[in-house]
């Protein structure tokens, strides 16, 4: 009972410090000006790029792009923004 009880609580511990040390990011298509926001990136080779689109959930691949790191705050705002309003 109490290994369960600190399994447990080393599992909340841990995705409490990886949600904490989420990463943001504003990716932007320099060819069709197009802006993206993601919290992951990955790199192809080629130098492409593929990342899930958080305001349209499309996955997306660019061969040419710029990526910045922004805040929490900055992608949450930009992702409100994209909602439909009623």
């Amino acid at each position: 009972m109490i290994v369960q009880a600190m399994t447990l609580g080393a599992v909340v511990a841990l995705t409490a410090m990886t949600a904490a040390c989420s990463h943001y990011y504003k990716v932007n298509d320099p060819v069709g000006s197009k802006e993206y926001y993601t919290t992951e990136v990955d790199e192809m080779k080629g130098g492409a790029i593929k990342l899930k689109d958080e305001k349209s959930g499309a996955t997306v691949t660019l061969q040419s792009s710029e990526v910045r790191e922004i805040s929490a705050e900055e992608f949450e705002k930009a992702l409100k923004g994209s909602q439909p309003k009623p």
